[in-house]
């Protein structure tokens, strides 16, 4: 069997610079969720995003959860929340008490339908706050989501966990809301192996949720906690390899565009095959390169066929409104996440293949319309 070729694998630097980073953990011997490289990689993406502070946390997840409760966000608080995401986006919801409700996305963008969630806000006027996703590195509408936000005095986070190194109209995504997330898990377009980033330019508050991440130790000789805590903090190797990796950022964007701008010219020409959205005022960042199918081919037909082949691909999101455990909460629009769910496909994007993977993956790919 041919080698396997993955969806999206992590990638270490050429240049060996995580390694510089966790030998310097290692050389000062801090280990544990404290350190040089925690402090530096913060500063480093904040910088890199355009972001006033940031706080380094074990997952994109938690980042969600902490970017929940510093926006006040409790018990039975409605929150409007894209449905077309991964459950990562929607599960810190529930560990708030709060009330998903859950929004359309549109074709232009595949991201929350700004129409959508104008009927939202008419439904429910008292909304907390609106959470939307940056999906597969695609910006959703930031101007009317944003506008729609500040008139309804909401709120805004975003989900950028897939889209660092995206940018809307020449700013990064998870720089428009009141608070961004980011995620290193291993398929994203760089890792630390696992780790998320919460961004903001309210100092205090980023402040805030690094006491809340590390168990909300007061300042005291003694162990005292006057509030709930997490162990949410970034540990300082992880961060060394954020460090590093984010050093190879714009070379992974480069890569995952050539990948993208090599299945539209090779695929797109194929009967019923559309790639997804790439706006004149979207510079994605290509993390996972996706079409849809409408015609004889289905989706299942082409990730069978990679299979076989030892190639990984998947479907699109299975919307959060369709899944078992959140069918009881409302959803506010069409059917535009659920066609996409149903005729999508994520081909192999990972940035360590070569132009001669990429030629194996659309040869078996054509071979479906012969």
């Amino acid at each position: 069997m041919d080698k396997k070729i993955w969806l999206s694998s992590p990638h270490m630097s050429d240049e060996g610079y995580e390694m510089e980073y966790i030998k310097e953990a290692f050389d000062t011997n801090w280990i544990a969720p404290l350190g040089t490289n925690v402090n530096e990689f913060e500063n480093e993406l904040a910088t890199k995003v355009g972001s006033k502070a940031a706080a380094a946390l074990t997952t994109g997840t938690g980042a969600i959860h902490l970017a929940l409760k510093a926006a006040g966000v409790g018990e039975g608080d409605v929150v409007f929340c894209q449905s077309l995401t991964f459950s990562a986006t929607a599960n810190p919801l529930i560990y708030q008490n709060a009330v998903p409700v859950f929004i359309d996305s549109d074709y232009e963008t595949w991201n929350m339908c700004p129409k959508a969630l104008e009927k939202a806000f008419e439904k429910y006027p008292n909304v907390k706050a609106v959470l939307v996703v940056h999906l597969y590195g695609l910006s959703a509408d930031m101007d009317k989501i944003v506008e729609l936000c500040k008139k309804h005095n909401v709120v805004l986070i975003e989900d950028a966990a897939e889209s660092l190194g995206t940018y809307y109209k020449g700013k990064h995504t998870g720089t428009f809301g009141d608070y961004g997330v980011f995620s290193f898990n291993g398929n994203k377009i760089i890792t630390t192996s696992g780790g998320g980033m919460l961004v903001s330019d309210n100092e205090e508050r980023i402040a805030k949720t690094r006491f809340w991440a590390t168990q909300s130790r007061d300042k005291a000789r003694h162990y005292q906690h006057s509030e709930l805590g997490f162990n949410y903090r970034m540990s300082n190797v992880v961060a060394g390899i954020g460090r590093g990796q984010l050093k190879v950022l714009d070379k992974r964007v480069e890569q995952k565009k050539h990948i993208f701008e090599f299945y539209k010219r090779e695929l797109g020409n194929l009967d019923g095959v559309e790639f997804m959205p790439i706006n004149e005022w979207n510079e994605p960042n290509y993390w996972l390169s996706c079409m849809t199918l409408k015609g004889k081919v289905k989706p299942t037909d082409v990730m069978e066929a990679l299979q076989k082949d030892n190639i990984e691909s998947r479907p699109i999101w299975k919307p959060m409104h369709m899944q078992p455990f959140f069918e009881e909460y409302d959803y506010v629009g069409g059917n535009v996440s659920e066609k996409l769910f149903q005729n999508g496909v994520c081909l192999p994007s990972d940035t360590k293949m070569t132009d001669e993977d990429l030629e194996r993956i659309v040869k078996i790919i054509k071979g479906l319309w012969l």
